[in-house]
């Protein structure tokens, strides 16, 4: 992880307008779902909320929290790889220091260095293989507690 965050943190980055440095307060909204930008986030300090939302009958709709990041997490890293809208919405839940990354900028300087890119896009798998797992497990126990609440798992 360290070789991974010496890389992201390299000031060259920022020089080159590939990074910035922002600051977000408690409650302020950093990505807002289906918006189209193309950033990468690399917490450097605080807790930000990843939110998504789902849609219930009649109009109606909650925002439930898929999961908080902190200090050396990143997120947004699907820029890196597509363009389209955001598939949820991200919001600072305390004082937050974030880098953030132009996608295609940094994608760009990977392919002139690929000894970074090759570092930081096998980390990144390794990020969305977690994350994949983890939504895996999730949509099981939703199924499974689906199944239950409806009584059809008696008749399995």
């Amino acid at each position: 992880m360290s070789n991974i965050h010496n890389i992201l943190s390299d000031p060259k980055l920022i020089e080159a307008g590939i990074a910035e440095k922002h600051l977000y307060e408690s409650g302020d909204s950093i990505i807002v779902e289906g918006c189209n930008d193309r950033r990468v986030y690399l917490i450097e300090s605080g807790t930000v909320r990843v939110a998504g939302r789902i849609e219930l009958e009649d109009s109606r709709h909650i925002q439930p929290g898929l999961c908080d990041l902190g200090a050396g997490d990143v997120f947004g890293e699907l820029s890196l790889f597509e363009s389209g809208p955001r598939s949820a919405s991200v919001v600072a839940v305390d004082p937050c220091e974030l880098r953030e990354f132009q996608a295609q900028a940094l994608a760009d300087y990977f392919d002139r260095h690929p000894e970074h890119g090759y570092v930081v896009l096998k980390w990144l798998f390794s990020v969305l293989s977690g994350r994949l797992r983890q939504a895996d497990r999730r949509l099981g126990s939703l199924f499974a507690w689906g199944l239950k609440a409806h009584g059809i798992d008696r008749h399995l």
